[in-house]
This record gives C-alpha cells, structure tokens and sequence, in this order.
C-alpha cells in the first residue's frame, strides 16, 4: 500500500436532451470544444478571434463563449492562451519556484481548491504476470466531460479509464482487454456509474470516501504511474524529469513507453507531461483530448474557491 494521493478535477454541465445529468451534459460540451481545439491547434499562432473559432465549431460567437464558460470555466480566448506551447513553456520554467516549493511544505499544489481524494495500491506481480488470469473486470461506457468514459473496476477498486468518440467504445475495450488477456470480463454499467461519478462529479470529492484505483502493471510501470500522481492540477512535467525522480533522466525514453500504458487515464494524470521543449506530444487517447484537458484544469485551477 502507498500513501494517499490528492488530485482535482471538475465537472460542469450543459443543455442536453431532457434530463441527462450534468457528465451527459458535459459530453454534450465536448462535442463542440473537440471542433474549436481542432481549429485553434491549426490556427494558434495567428490567436484566432472567437468568431472565427466558433464558425469551425458549428456555433454562433455566443453561444462558444458561454460553453467554454460553462465546461471550462474560463472563456475561449483564455482556453486557446490555456492550450498553446508558450503556455506550456511558462509552467515548466515556473515549477521550480512554485511547484516545487508547495511540495517542500507538504502540500499537493499552490491555489488548491478542490481535491479528488484518491487512495491507491498496486496488484501483486504474480497477478500481473498471469495476464489477469482469475481476475474478474466489470467495465461500462459512461458520458464524461471529455467524451466517452471506459470505466473499468476489479472488487478492488478502479483498475481502467479510457476514452473514445463516438463509434469508438469497442475499440477502445479492444485496447483495454488485450492488457489485462486472461481476465474475465463482463458488462455492468451499474457498477462502472458511481466510479464514473467518483470521478468527474465535484460533489463526491470526500476525503473520508477516498476513491480507490488499483495499478496494475509492472514493478516500474507502477513506478512511473505513482510519480504522474504527484504532478498537481494546473501544471505540467516532462518526461526526463519523471525520469530522474523514479531513477535518472537518462531512462526518459523508458518512462515515455510506460506513460503511454498507463490504463487509468486521467486520475492517474499521464496528460500532464509534455516534451522537454513544451510540446503538447504522444497521448493514447488523443492530442485533441490531451489539448482538452490542460486546458480544462487550467480553467479549473483559475476558479475562485
């Protein structure tokens, strides 16, 4: 068992068909913000207006302002400063002083404001060995604020989150099971829901109710996975400092190959790592749902308590 991690997210809804809940609202969101990201991505240097991202999105300039707003909390033009490589550059110079300094005095980052309390340990190697062999995986698509969510749980706790568009959920199992080859797999989204709602609704976040997540893997998978749970919300590392935490910064190319299988995405934060430069590269899921959600947390960190 290792100690307790603290990390932060949000969800934030939108209109949807009648009565979705507030992650199918934020699906919703997704849709459209997946549009302008694809635009503002081709187009950042020129620091589009938000009329121009918002036609690429299929909206009116309003209606994009008040959906960054509401799935963001922060307006487009502060998304698009959010998710460009000088921003990126600026969190990495500004850690040593910041980031670093908060972790000296024990806490898991400077303005925290929400945490989602986390609590984690690792599957025996044998189990890893064995492919999974014996285990039993219960797994189920649920909306998110980052399109669909693959929810997968052990009795133990949360061993799997994935992302997928539409028409991708099978794809994305696919990619799952064949980690994890001999374990027993079976569908039941009324078991995945709550984890779901553990996950992205704030109103769940509680300290005494600590999500469990079980990382399996190898002994220096997990390794590497236990660092990304350091790296606080609204900031950013690169894969040679993980690298010279976990062992030294000559092994960045091995700490690149074990981010990339980290099976819980998002709670166990691989999207917080960046190149050495600051470049926004090598996401599984996507660089569009990495760009997504750096942004998002930077909205998120800027929010008032």
């Amino acid at each position: 068992m290792v100690p307790t991690m603290t990390l932060q997210y949000a969800s934030l809804p939108r209109h949807a068909p009648p009565n979705p809940g507030p992650l199918a609202r934020a699906a919703d969101d997704y849709a459209v913000v997946q549009r302008a990201i694809g635009y503002i991505s081709r187009h950042w240097r020129r620091q589009p207006e938000i009329d121009a991202i918002a036609a690429a999105a299929g909206v009116t300039g309003d209606e994009l302002h008040l959906l960054f707003r509401r799935w963001a909390a922060i307006t487009p033009k502060a998304f698009l400063q959010a998710i460009t490589l000088d921003h990126a550059r600026r969190l990495l110079r500004d850690r040593a002083s910041v980031l670093d300094a908060a972790h000296e005095v024990g806490l898991s980052g400077p303005g925290r404001l929400h945490d989602l309390f986390v609590t984690h340990e690792a599957m025996s190697p044998g189990e890893w060995k064995s492919g999974g062999a014996g285990l039993t995986l219960y797994h189920g698509a649920h909306p998110s604020p980052f399109g669909t969510a693959l929810v997968i749980a052990s009795a133990r706790g949360l061993c799997g989150l994935a992302f997928a568009d539409a028409g991708e959920e099978a794809a994305a199992l696919a990619d799952m099971r064949r980690r994890w080859p001999q374990a027993n797999y079976i569908e039941d989204t009324a078991r995945t829901a709550p984890l779901t709602r553990r996950v992205f609704d704030r109103a769940q976040w509680r300290a005494e109710q600590p999500l469990r997540i079980v990382l399996i893997g190898t002994d220096w998978e997990v390794r590497v996975w236990d660092a990304l749970l350091k790296i606080p919300m609204g900031s950013v590392t690169t894969y040679s400092d993980i690298a010279g935490k976990v062992c030294t910064p000559k092994a960045a190319r091995a700490v690149g190959a074990a981010v990339g299988k980290n099976p819980i995405s998002f709670v166990v934060p691989c999207h917080r790592v960046l190149g050495k430069s600051g470049d926004i590269t090598g996401y599984h899921w996507g660089l569009t749902r990495k760009r997504a959600m750096l942004g998002w947390e930077a909205g998120q960190a800027a929010r008032k308590p």
